[in-house]
C-alpha cells in the first residue's frame, strides 16, 4: 500500500486549496525528502491561486517558505544528513548550462523550477527538494519564525542589495518582506521611511516598531528626498509615486513577481539618471547572505500561525489586506 500524507492542493479552477491525501514523495537522485514543520504563506502563493501567474503545475501543492528536517536522502546526496534542519525557498532547480547560470545569474535561468509553482511545495506534511538548493537555518529562529526568511526575507534582501549603497530608503507596501528587510537595513545604518496602504495603522505601527524613522500612507509626500525606493506592494500605480520621491541618481526597485500595470508618467520623473529595475527570483548566494545576516542581526519576525487545514483562511486574510507581518502554516508530525 502506498503511504500517503495530508496536503492542500490547488486544482487550477478555483482560488482555493483543498485538503487531500496524496502519496508521500520519494526523493530522486540529488534530492532529499523533508518532513515539513512550518511553511510560510507568501503573496506569490496568492498570485498562483488567483490565476495571476500562468501555467502552474497541475494538482499543485503551493508553498515555498518551507522549514523542516531531512527525513530521507536520494542517491548521491552528501551535503545533508538525516535530521538536518533546513529551509526550502522558491528557487528549486536551475539548469546550470544556460548563459545566465554560467554568468552567476541563476535567478534568470532559462529552465528553472520553483517550489509551490512548477513543482510541489510545502503546504503538506512532506516535500522533496534538490539538496543543493536547501539552506541551513540559524539556531536563533524556531521553525515558525524561520519560515518567512525563505522568501519574504530572501526577496527583501535581494531587493535591498539592488538598491546599492543608498542610505535613505522608502519602502512601499509594509508586510512580511518589508518588516524583515527594514531591520537589516537599520542594522546597516540606513534610514527607512515606510509607506502603507491608506489607513493601515497596524502596518504603520509595525514599521515604526521594527525601526522605521517615519510611517505614513502611500499618498503622502516623502518627508525627505529618497536615495532609493523598494516596492513590495503589487500596485503598479506606486511606481510613478516612488519615482517622484527619489532624488537624482536614485533607484526604484520593484520586489514582487507580479504587479498591476504601471500607468504612464512624464519622462521628467525618470530623468536625471533615476532608474527603475525589478527583482527576479533569487540566487543561492542570496540565500547564504540572508542566512548570515539573520544570524548576525537579531531579527524579530512577526508571524501569525495557522493550521494546515486553515490555509484558505490565511490566504483570504492576505488577499483582503488584513495580514500584518507573515502568515505561517504549522504542520505537526503525522501519527
Amino acid at each position: 500500500m502506498t503511504a500517503t500524507m495530508q496536503a492542500m492542493v490547488f486544482d487550477g479552477t478555483t482560488p482555493i486549496v483543498a485538503s487531500r491525501r496524496v502519496p508521500i514523495p520519494i526523493p530522486a537522485a540529488g534530492q532529499v525528502r523533508i518532513q515539513v514543520s512550518a511553511c510560510g504563506i507568501c503573496r506569490t502563493d496568492l498570485h498562483v491561486v488567483d490565476g495571476e501567474l500562468p501555467n502552474p503545475k497541475p494538482a499543485l501543492i503551493p508553498g515555498h517558505e518551507i522549514v523542516g528536517c531531512v527525513q530521507a536522502l536520494g542517491a548521491g546526496v552528501t551535503e545533508l544528513s538525516i535530521g538536518d534542519r533546513v529551509g526550502v525557498p522558491w528557487l528549486g532547480h536551475t539548469c546550470g548550462h544556460c548563459r545566465f547560470c554560467l554568468s552567476g545569474r541563476e535567478n534568470l535561468c532559462d529552465e528553472p523550477l520553483f517550489h509551490g509553482y512548477t513543482r510541489d511545495g510545502g503546504y503538506a506534511e512532506y516535500v522533496v527538494a534538490d539538496a543543493e538548493y536547501c539552506f541551513p537555518i540559524p539556531d536563533a529562529y524556531d521553525d515558525e519564525h524561520a519560515a518567512p526568511l525563505l522568501c519574504a526575507g530572501l526577496i527583501g534582501y535581494r531587493t535591498l542589495r539592488m538598491a546599492g549603497d543608498a542610505r535613505c530608503l522608502g519602502i512601499y507596501g509594509f508586510g512580511a518582506a518589508a518588516h524583515i528587510v527594514t531591520q537589516i537595513a537599520v542594522a546597516q545604518g540606513r534610514t527607512i521611511y515606510a509607506f502603507t496602504r491608506p489607513g493601515d495603522t497596524a502596518a504603520q505601527a509595525l514599521a515604526t516598531d521594527v525601526g522605521a524613522t517615519w510611517a505614513g500612507d502611500s499618498r503622502a509626500t516623502a518627508p525627505t528626498a529618497l536615495d532609493a525606493a523598494l516596492i513590495f506592494a503589487p500596485d503598479g500605480a506606486l511606481v510613478p509615486t516612488a519615482l517622484a520621491a527619489v532624488d537624482k541618481g536614485g533607484v526604484v526597485v520593484c520586489g514582487g513577481i507580479h504587479m498591476s500595470d504601471i500607468p504612464s508618467f512624464p519622462y521628467r520623473q525618470l530623468w536625471e539618471e533615476r532608474r527603475l529595475v525589478s527583482v527576479a527570483n533569487l540566487t543561492r548566494e542570496d540565500g547564504r547572505g540572508l542566512m548570515q545576516a539573520a544570524a548576525t542581526y537579531p531579527l524579530r519576525i512577526h508571524t501569525k500561525a495557522y493550521a494546515l487545514l486553515d490555509a484558505n483562511i490565511a490566504l483570504d486574510e492576505l488577499r483582503a489586506g488584513r495580514m500584518t507581518g507573515a502568515a505561517v502554516l504549522r504542520i505537526p508530525k503525522s501519527s
